[in-house]
């Protein structure tokens, strides 16, 4: 299936039932943002899977990237696709739902059910759009406290992502040392490159081009900017994987065709399968929330509030971490993560680093990747054994 033989409507479909959890932030309790307004109420969703323990100390909170949500370990709602970390969470797994609680949220500012541009604002009865607050990584984490501290947990036993979720792990970190025993930021930066920002204004740029964006206002138009957002996530999509990995799987191969065309038709199966990602991509997410998520991101820098000394973030943690990268991962290159592990040794902390050999590029921490697997196993158990907790 390609873009270029897919039917796409530009009518808003209506909103899927989604099933999980919610939390409720009150309007009289609102979430304080770093751009200095505030947001309330907020609904977070959010999914479990496992049992808390009466010592409330086996909870794990899972962090998603860009374009993930909270269904880690169950089939999608929407897609009907398995969870995006059924390969790291779930019965017997590295994180082992009949060991630990484990706690994933969509992020403020997001599409699938926790607060986002999407949803009604209170205060018009209408969708948000662009009047939503700009977001920051920052903010995501503070929601993430909020639901934490309503689950009765005092200490999370590990936070784990990859890419923005790292960059949601390193946030949790620095801001709440106290409530994370172990952390592992995966395939991530202290901050955004300007080379990922540029990707990312790309992506915008895109969005906003598209006529049926309508200055954001899509939703009361009936309308979506599918062409543009589905152009967001095939410049995006490059981004995630190597150029040995694309050449593994496509290389210059015609997509059912034995000579070319001589048109702008999908030719070669690279092209085909870019096409397939981002019309695929337009049926479970929203474009403004691609905007605000994509601008959390640009906006990261945890040294910023530390007058620009990183290590001054983790000063004194208790905090273990384990820090990975991947060989062929160049949107978060194995620099970024060494520069990181510097700090934390400059802040005395306690941390581990591996880089993965692997031509996955990017994506491969939500790949079937061995060594990956091995490496969390041994962290996250020594871990529970110096927390006592059994297996």
């Amino acid at each position: 299936m390609t873009l270029s033989t897919t039917t796409l409507s530009t009518a808003a479909p209506p909103p899927p039932i989604l099933p999980g959890k919610r939390l409720l932030i009150p309007a009289d309790a609102p979430l304080k943002l770093d751009s200095g307004a505030t947001l309330g109420p907020v609904t977070i969703a959010y999914q479990t899977y496992g049992t808390l323990n009466a010592a409330r100390s086996n909870a794990v909170l899972v962090c998603h990237a860009l374009t993930g949500d909270q269904f880690v370990a169950e089939e999608h709602p929407i897609t009907r696709k398995p969870g995006w970390w059924e390969t790291l969470v779930g019965p017997g797994r590295v994180l082992d739902t009949g060991r630990y609680f484990v706690i994933s949220a969509n992020v403020v500012g997001g599409c699938m059910g926790t607060t986002g541009p999407k949803e009604i604002d209170p205060s018009t009865g209408r969708p948000y759009g662009l009047n939503f607050p700009v977001i920051t990584v920052g903010d995501m984490v503070r929601a993430q406290k909020r639901l934490v501290d309503a689950l009765g947990i005092e200490q999370l036993f590990c936070v784990v992502g990859g890419s923005m979720g790292g960059m949601q792990v390193l946030q949790w970190a620095a801001a709440y040392p106290e409530a994370v025993y172990a952390a592992i930021p995966i395939a991530t930066a202290a901050r955004h490159s300007a080379q990922n920002i540029a990707f990312h204004e790309v992506g915008r740029q895109a969005i906003m081009a598209d006529p049926d964006w309508r200055g954001g206002d899509y939703q009361a138009h009936g309308t979506r900017p599918h062409r543009g957002l589905a152009v967001a996530r095939m410049a995006a999509h490059i981004t995630y994987l190597s150029e040995t990995a694309l050449h593994r799987k496509f290389g210059r191969n015609l997509q059912d065709r034995d000579a070319l065309s001589y048109g702008f038709g999908a030719d070669f199966q690279v092209e085909s399968y870019l096409r397939h990602q981002g019309s695929t991509f337009v049926d479970r997410f929203d474009a403004n929330s691609y905007l605000y998520i994509t601008r959390a991101m640009d906006y990261f820098d945890l040294a910023r509030d530390f007058g620009g000394q990183l290590a001054d973030a983790f000063r004194g943690t208790r905090t273990r971490f384990c820090v990975v990268s991947f060989t062929s991962d160049w949107l978060f290159p194995t620099a970024e993560s060494r520069s990181l592990v510097h700090a934390l040794n400059a802040a005395a902390a306690n941390v581990s680093f591996v880089e993965i050999p692997t031509d996955k590029g990017h994506d491969a921490f939500l790949l079937d990747e061995p060594e990956l697997f091995a490496v969390l196993g041994g962290f996250v158990e020594g871990c529970a054994e110096r927390r006592g907790l059994k297996s």
